[in-house]
């Protein structure tokens, strides 16, 4: 398992880091366009959606992927066919940084048209305490990220869906009860995004990347050592990181998980 944020901590942060361009994006899939072009076909604006002033931002971040010739598709959507993330446009409109183009494949129970148009506090606003806590960091790091730096972030969560296609909860999570506790490692799936943002020099947009890995609880068994880190992140989540995952809905099978591997202590040793 490469990525392993909840090694990082429990709790929400925004915990954007610089990269090297070289470590942009991490590719790993042949022909993106394969998984992408029938998603876009079936499901129209759950995974795709631009508004009218976006077309020059599109072009921008399409260029800096290395796609300058679209045929007659959206630029945003010909880039996000080459490469195995996701793309969102986000761009400063009446003084609010707001989505204004969205390739999305791999949804973590959202859709494109929920999010299209909508400022960073709107989109944030269902996350407990977000826009308290972290929405003004966020836009100063928005308004301060200054082209050719590349900052990186991951969060994750836990889904009982090896499908990386997921734009609503409720079919997902209607299916938990039929899990048995001793299936957990292999019913019950790590969910990892990984996010990126990049100055667009020219419109002075960002261009925001999502790419996802899915991984069986079964390999976090792998080593004592990764098994003992998530139990810690899992059982000291804060209330709110909980609510907000969901999480509450998988303990009991998380718990019986991590019981049957050795991992039967709370966090604080009772």
């Amino acid at each position: 398992m490469s990525h392993r944020p909840w090694e990082d901590g429990a709790d929400f942060a925004i915990g954007l880091a610089p990269i090297d361009e070289a470590r942009w994006l991490e590719g790993g899939e042949a022909d993106p366009a394969l998984r992408k072009d029938p998603l876009q076909a079936e499901h129209g604006d759950l995974v795709w959606g631009e508004t009218e002033t976006s077309r020059r931002g599109q072009r921008e971040a399409a260029a800096l992927l290395g796609v300058t010739s679209f045929g007659d598709l959206p630029p945003l959507y010909a880039a996000a066919r080459t490469v195995a993330d996701d793309l969102v446009l986000v761009e400063k409109t009446a003084g609010h940084w707001r989505v204004s183009a969205i390739s999305l494949s791999a949804p973590t129970f959202f859709t494109a048209r929920e999010v299209l148009g909508k400022s960073l506090a709107d989109i944030h606003g269902p996350v407990n305490g977000f826009n308290d806590r972290f929405l003004a960091r966020l836009v100063r790091i928005f308004d301060g990220l200054r082209p050719g730096l590349i900052l990186q972030r991951r969060n994750w969560s836990v889904v009982n869906s090896d499908q990386p296609f997921t734009p609503f909860s409720a079919p997902v999570r209607a299916r938990i009860g039929e899990i048995a506790p001793g299936d957990a490692g292999r019913a019950l799936f790590t969910r990892v995004e990984r996010q990126t943002v990049r100055r667009l020099p020219e419109t002075g947009g960002v261009l925001f990347t999502i790419r996802v890995w899915l991984t069986p609880f079964q390999a976090l068994t792998e080593s004592p050592g990764q098994l003992a880190a998530f139990a810690q992140a899992w059982r000291s989540a804060a209330p709110s990181f909980v609510a907000y995952k969901g999480f509450h809905l998988y303990a009991e099978l998380v718990e019986a998980f991590l019981r049957a591997h050795g991992e039967s202590h709370s966090v604080n040793g009772a």
